[in-house]
């Protein structure tokens, strides 16, 4: 399958008119209503409490999940990373807890740990390639035991009332590919949606994701399925429902890179419908494609993101928030102009206050350059 972001030109803009689909307003997983209906992906080092309700006041994203937390680590009453990881805010409904594992009882006692919390849903890692994961036969690693993941889906399913959902990889390589038969089970256990990345554990994160895969996975189950995998813009993700069938798309690598991704692909939506209601009644009337947008986001929204997360990082006081803003400097400051300095003085910063104090002489020093300039013109 061929995606938008594959083309180039003309042939991306009639990749564009080709499909009028649109993300669906919003889904169903048991009692929880995801509106709209897109998720923000689980992902390790990313998806902590900050980021989650950054991404949540951004707008457009229908469900939060957490980092994948370990089974075990919820079980033991000193495991400051789990404790951590599934703290959350009010404001952050609804919200799902991911958990990996291999043992059925320690999943369900975690499970029932995590329902007890306070979340909307609990969802099992089958996707995680990480070496370290995979050799305790955790995330990916368990690809290659489909009666082992059928004991822990039993076994948790048995212990929560919430939701009980899974996320997976197509197989453990090309030669593997379990998805299908995987998702029947999932169904037959009493899951309640599966959710695929559609790559194997062999491919990482490199190469295409496989949509035919989760168009597969779509034939063969009735409960939601959810789609992961290379949606970089609204396009992508409008094109995923077209080809797929897919219930919902979730979205990873792209939100720390473009966190307006979720809302724009709300807009996006948004002016597909009302473009169709605009050449309603009139046969035979192409549908004005010009009139399909979303809105870029400016110098001064991109500088107005990073400080908001920037002091969102340091109000919630994490250990390491010093390290994130480093981390999150390459993603936020891609493509604006003179980024690589500000990279270089927040990589060289030592404290949080420092880092922040970087972020807003760099970019009021711009937008006041850029002020001077357009009063000149």
């Amino acid at each position: 399958m061929r995606k938008f972001w594959d083309n180039s030109g003309e042939i991306a803009r009639e990749g564009a008119r080709a499909t009028q689909s649109v993300v669906p307003d919003c889904l169903r997983i048991g009692d929880v209503e995801i509106s709209p209906a897109t998720v923000l992906a689980p992902m390790a080092g990313v998806t902590d409490t900050v980021f989650r309700r950054f991404i949540r006041n951004l707008g457009g994203c229908g469900l939060i999940m957490t980092e994948f937390t370990s089974a075990d680590g919820v079980l033991r009453a000193k495991d400051q990373k789990a404790k951590r990881y599934l703290h959350f805010y009010e404001d952050e409904h609804p919200i799902s807890a991911q958990l990996f594992g291999s043992n059925p009882q320690v999943m369900a006692d975690a499970a029932r740990m995590v329902e007890d919390r306070g979340f909307d849903l609990v969802d099992l890692n089958l996707g995680c390639p990480a070496k370290k994961v995979v050799k305790c036969n955790g995330g990916s690693g368990l690809l290659r035991d489909l009666p082992a993941i059928g004991k822990i889906f039993e076994a948790v399913r048995a212990a929560v009332t919430v939701p009980f959902t899974v996320k997976f990889r197509a197989g453990w390589s090309d030669e593997e590919i379990v998805c299908v038969e995987l998702a029947k089970m999932a169904e037959a256990c009493g899951l309640c949606a599966v959710a695929l990345h559609a790559r194997t554990r062999e491919q990482g994160y490199s190469g295409q994701a496989r949509w035919e895969w989760i168009a597969a996975v779509k034939n063969a189950v009735k409960i939601p399925v959810i789609g992961n995998g290379d949606i970089r813009t609204p396009q992508d993700a409008c094109a995923m429902i077209e080809q797929t069938g897919c219930d919902a798309v979730m979205i990873g690598r792209t939100a720390p890179s473009n966190p307006w991704i979720f809302r724009q692909i709300e807009q996006y939506c948004a002016s597909i419908k009302t473009a169709e209601l605009r050449s309603a009644g009139r046969p035979g009337a192409a549908v004005p494609t010009r009139l399909w947008f979303y809105d870029e986001p400016t110098e001064l929204d991109r500088y107005q993101m990073i400080r908001t997360y920037f002091q969102m990082l340091i109000e919630e006081e994490l250990p390491d928030a010093v390290g994130k803003m480093k981390q999150f400097a390459s993603w936020f400051t891609h493509g604006v102009p003179g980024g690589a300095g500000l990279r270089k003085e927040i990589y060289e910063s030592k404290a949080a206050p420092e880092v922040l104090s970087r972020v807003e002489e760099f970019f009021e020093a711009r937008l006041c350059g850029a002020g001077a300039l357009a009063r000149e013109g």
